[in-house]
């Protein structure tokens, strides 16, 4: 008995964990289901149907772009969160991203929501062209602006006659 009670106390070698109940030792298996994906509530993934509403969306003209930023550590929580974030190119915080709207990645953003900031990206000025890629700057409102370069103006030949 002495030797179980040194099991318990200091630990087994082979690994696994004992308890002592009624004067006898019982193995006792690791619990990990405590942070597993299956302890979620499936409801956690579900679309409320409130959420237009209170972000301003449209269902029938959805944005094209998300802009996403990181605003919560990733320590301290599960792996397959932390895996999501560096998926997603989100490793530096209150770094902005820019994600397609699409159902693959708006799945990934769903698990990690607590994390993240997710902005519709404003495009005023339309899509950029490849050319015009060098001139576009993303404001603080989550505006893509397009600087224009400004091309000469073509002087007009003045007939005095």
């Amino acid at each position: 008995m002495a030797a179980s009670l040194w099991r318990v106390a200091w630990g087994n070698p082979s690994g696994v964990l004992q308890s002592l109940a009624k004067n006898r030792v019982q193995p006792v298996s690791w619990i990990r289901q405590k942070f597993t994906r299956s302890r979620i509530p499936e409801w956690v993934f579900q679309p409320r149907p409130g959420d237009h509403e209170k972000y301003g969306g449209d269902p029938e003209q959805p944005h094209k772009f998300h802009l996403i930023t990181r605003i919560r550590s990733g320590r301290r929580r599960p792996y397959w969160e932390k895996d999501m974030i560096e998926r997603l190119g989100l490793e530096k915080r209150l770094d902005p991203v820019v994600h397609k709207n699409i159902p693959s990645v708006n799945a990934k953003l769903k698990v990690i929501k607590h994390l993240v900031s997710i902005k519709p990206l404003k495009l005023p000025h339309g899509i950029p062209t490849e050319e015009e890629m060098s001139d576009c700057y993303l404001n603080s409102h989550g505006e893509l602006i397009i600087r224009r370069r400004l091309q000469p103006v073509e002087q007009k030949t003045i007939d005095s006659s």
